[in-house]
């Protein structure tokens, strides 16, 4: 069979590693536009605006899933890899959303669920119908409980969503059965990867997208789908914590990187360079890198710097640290400070406005690729105040506060305060989103931050944003390359350069100089930093000469030092 090496339409497929260096934009389908007035985002509402993308300057779009799926949690539950959730359109709408993104110059990734699917999913409901010792079950994580009549699960796991990892199953006969895996809700079975049928399934999945064009996979807790042999129990509670800390023998594990050198010999098969980006909690930068070595992924998410303090010495050693480790690999660093799973940076950094437009200067200054999460070009803050009523994350429903009051053994499940759907119009029910509302709430406020509002501000974050990204763009020293030149600076100050490669001529490239206060006050820079050249862009207003950097400000300029 051919048809998956039939050249797709995708731009600039000549372009070696495109995704070096890419801004890629992520859209929560959910939230980001209403094509059909339901209230809820979908395909042809992204389609409809995908020229403000392409205007705001980003290089791909990443959806997050659209698949078929009974929504237990927002999506990330499937029941069908190859088919449209209704809620979001049909397979047209995908094939259309794909071909007119690649016609504006934009790739598209999609979300890929492999750790686990829906529980109606018809794998998992025949499972449950053929009962224990069916080959169906061989693609899951079914055992037989512990106890005198099986009544404990099978090991001492907990779901990330809060509480046991296990639950316990009925019989056709009505009486109790074994228990299945779930690392989140128990909606989400996991898959057992030591299955090799659920490894040629997800094959067939990869290529009947990438047959469809897409540019790459975002892949879901790629850091999950192997577990440690014989399932050993951890033997202590608050789990959670250790995510991103150590090894577990849930999540990490060695073996996942087969399944990755599999998948890569699936992606290099297109034209176009595909790729693929993981979505992995690591104890370290290093183990991070792993996922990276040659003939696995392309691009691993960089967790590590989004969740360092707004402090000049913390970001400092993050970065060393990202590059250091992806160096000995040859892969690109990414950046992110935002995404549907955490807090908008704006208010995880203080609510400070300056202090979040900064940030993402200072990110954008930084070799590697850069994720932006959908609102952030506009300064949306999180939505801290939503009634427990609207509230749709799953962990919300779960989590069980510790006896002290603190919380418990799950994620908070505030998650929805991210995903709230972004303003386009100052006017209207939903701010331009939908006709029909939105399906969380939008607070009254975001009238003065919708893309209407700003487009024509110069002052703006949205403008800010457009012209980071298309000076990002036009300048081989931003983004490029795998270092940075450090500079001796005043205690609180980022100071760096960023070189251009030397062109084929013989000539030197260009240089910027990139200045970050992270302290409160404003810092007079010593006589070696005052630059000596144009000024690119600034997160803030600064004093004419230089010489006073304000607080919590990012500065660009052009110098020929």
């Amino acid at each position: 069979m051919t048809q998956h090496l039939a050249a797709p339409t995708t731009p600039a497929a000549e372009t070696p590693g495109w995704w070096r260096d890419a801004v890629i934009y992520q859209v929560y389908p959910r939230s980001f536009a209403d094509g059909d007035g339901d209230g809820m985002g979908d395909l042809p509402g992204i389609r409809a605006r995908l020229p403000y993308l392409a205007d705001l300057g980003v290089d791909a779009v990443w959806l997050s899933p659209f698949y078929a799926s009974p929504q237990a949690d927002a999506g990330y539950d499937v029941a069908d890899y190859r088919a449209i959730d209704p809620m979001f359109g049909t397979l047209q709408d995908a094939d259309d959303l794909i071909r007119e993104a690649h016609d504006l110059g934009l790739r598209i990734i999609v979300d890929i669920v492999p750790n686990h699917s829906s529980d109606r999913h018809e794998w998992f409901r025949r499972a449950l119908r053929e009962g224990p010792g069916s080959p169906m079950r061989e693609r899951y994580h079914f055992r037989p409980g512990k106890g005198e009549k099986g009544e404990e699960p099978p090991n001492d796991w907990e779901s990330i969503f809060g509480g046991p990892a296990w639950t316990r199953t009925t019989n056709p006969d009505g009486s109790p059965g074994e228990w299945y895996l779930h690392l989140f809700a128990p909606e989400q079975p996991d898959f057992n990867w030591e299955n090799d049928t659920v490894r040629n399934e997800f094959r067939s999945v990869l290529r009947f997208w990438l047959d469809k064009g897409v540019d790459g996979f975002r892949i879901d807790v790629a850091h999950g789908m192997v577990k440690a042999e014989g399932l050993p129990d951890m033997g202590h509670s608050g789990q959670l914590k250790l995510l991103g800390t150590q090894t577990l023998p849930f999540f990490d594990q060695d073996g996942v990187h087969e399944i990755y050198r599999d998948w890569r010999t699936i992606l290099d098969a297109y034209p176009g360079q595909r790729i693929g980006v993981a979505e992995a909690w690591t104890p370290s930068a290093e183990r991070t890198a792993r996922y990276l070595r040659p003939g696995e992924l392309h691009q691993a998410f960089n967790f590590h710097y989004l969740s360092t303090p707004w402090e000049a010495g913390a970001l400092r050693e993050v970065i060393d640290s990202s590059l250091d480790s992806m160096r000995p690999v040859g892969a690109p660093t990414t950046w992110v400070l935002s995404n549907h799973d955490v807090v908008r940076h704006l208010t995880r950094l203080g609510g400070d406005v300056g202090r979040a437009r900064a940030a993402t200067l200072l990110m954008l200054a930084l070799p590697g690729s850069a994720y932006l999460y959908q609102g952030e070009e506009l300064g949306l803050p999180e939505v801290t105040d939503l009634p427990d009523e609207v509230r749709q994350d799953p962990a919300f429903y779960r989590r069980s506060p510790d006896e002290d009051g603190t919380e418990g053994d799950g994620q908070d499940g505030l998650r929805d305060g991210c995903r709230v759907p972004i303003p386009w119009s100052s006017e209207g029910p939903s701010y331009g989103f939908g006709t029909g509302g939105s399906w969380l709430p939008q607070p009254g406020g975001w009238a003065k931050l919708a893309v209407s509002a700003q487009t024509d501000d110069p002052d703006s974050t949205l403008v800010l944003y457009r012209s980071a990204l298309a000076i990002r763009r036009r300048r081989p020293e931003l983004g490029a390359g795998d270092g940075v030149e450090w500079l001796d600076a005043p205690e609180g100050v980022l100071a760096f350069r960023r070189r251009a490669a030397q062109g084929a001529d013989g000539a030197d490239g260009g240089t910027v100089l990139v200045l970050a206060n992270t302290t409160g006050a404003d810092i007079t820079l010593p006589a070696g930093l005052v630059p000596a050249g144009t000024l690119l862009l600034a997160s803030g207003p600064v004093p004419a000469g230089g010489d006073i950097l304000p607080a919590d400000t990012t500065v660009w300029w052009a110098t020929h030092g």
